[in-house]
């Protein structure tokens, strides 16, 4: 895991997003409104206070809104596709959550 924080897809569209911070966040995504896939499991490569990017194999749209779980449970939001990148089979998503999370990412 981390496997795209120096090069590739998820990177270049973490350069949109200058505060993003590389962290390596197992979590599970789930689309909100039963569309199609089940649960899957990705990693958040990236992250500000208020938006994660990841990879995965889920085809997500634009404005669609995800659930992001991870094992313990402290992080258990909802968030919508912001952008979406998709490259060599790769995609790459960054999705802002639908509400302010408080302390969920420490930044300096």
């Amino acid at each position: 895991m981390g496997r795209h924080l120096a090069d590739g897809s998820l990177a270049k569209l973490a350069s949109l997003f200058p505060a993003a911070r590389p962290v390596d966040l197992p979590v599970r995504l789930t689309r909100i409104g039963g569309a199609g896939n089940g649960p899957e499991n990705v990693v958040i490569e990236f992250a500000t206070p208020q938006e994660v990017l990841f990879t995965c194999g889920t085809p997500l749209q634009f404005a669609e809104c995800v659930r992001l779980q991870n094992s313990d449970g402290s992080l258990n939001e909802e968030a919508s596709v912001v952008a979406v990148q998709n490259h060599e089979g790769e995609i790459a998503v960054a999705a802002r959550f639908l509400r302010k999370v408080a302390h969920w990412i420490v930044t300096r």
